[in-house]
Formats: structure tokens, C-alpha cells, sequence
């Protein structure tokens, strides 16, 4: 198996596991606390994303960037995220009627893949030996 072919199967098993954070916020919050569709998967992100970030970074990528650099790396490529996430929940669940959930697969789905991408080529990147300057 390749090396990225490697890496998405362990991103997919975080993915998974950062994604039942994430439906499980979204669908309690829903249905027992009221909230919007939009408002439940935007915080359902944001609790999937920090099992994301955790579980990228230790088990995906086996990263040895520095937390500091690769938080906050994550923080932004997440960021777009929640913005595609949001995006596509507020258009699926407004003028469309389309069930949340469904919704909520459609928004996973296209983030997924800015997600593997930016996370891999850039957040979780650890620079190879000849990508590093020369040392004196």
C-alpha cells in the first residue's frame, strides 16, 4: 500500500471517529435541545474538529511539527471548513427542505476532501530532510 493510501485509510478512521462527535452533537442538539439545524452543525463541527485535530496529529500524520505550529495550521484549514460546512447547511436546510441530516452528509462529504488535502499538504506536514535549509 503507498504511503498516502496508508494515510487516507487512517484519516478515514479519524474522520469517522470525529464525525460521530460531530452527527451525535448535531443530532442531539436538534432533537433534545431545540436548535437549529445550522447552529447544531456548526457546533457539532467544532467538537468533531477536536477530535480531529488530536487524532490527526497523533495517528494519521504522526506528526512532529510543534503543537503551536500545527494548531494553528489546523485552526485555519478547519476554519474554511466550518465555513463550507456552514455554507452548505444554510442553503441545503433553508430554501431547499431538504432533512438536515442529509444535509449534514452532503456538507461532510465535500468537506472531506479539503480537509485530507489541507491537512496533509500543509497543517500535520512535518518538512522532509531536503526540504530543510542547510544547517552551519
Amino acid at each position: 500500500m503507498t504511503r498516502i493510501g496508508g494515510q487516507f485509510i487512517r484519516f478515514a478512521v479519524a474522520g469517522a471517529l470525529a464525525a460521530i462527535a460531530h452527527y451525535a452533537t448535531l443530532i442531539g442538539a436538534v432533537e433534545l435541545g431545540g436548535a437549529t439545524p445550522l447552529h447544531a452543525s456548526l457546533a457539532g463541527y467544532v467538537f468533531g474538529a477536536t477530535v480531529s485535530y488530536l487524532l490527526n496529529y497523533y495517528f494519521t500524520f504522526a506528526s512532529s511539527a510543534a503543537h503551536h505550529s500545527a494548531l494553528s495550521k489546523f485552526l485555519i484549514a478547519a476554519g474554511v471548513g466550518l465555513l463550507l460546512n456552514g455554507a452548505i447547511m444554510a442553503l441545503l436546510t433553508g430554501p431547499f427542505p431538504i432533512h438536515y441530516v442529509v444535509a449534514q452528509i452532503v456538507a461532510t462529504g465535500t468537506v472531506l476532501v479539503w480537509s485530507f488535502s489541507s491537512y496533509r499538504l500543509w497543517a500535520f506536514r512535518t518538512p522532509s530532510q531536503s526540504d530543510r535549509s542547510p544547517r552551519p
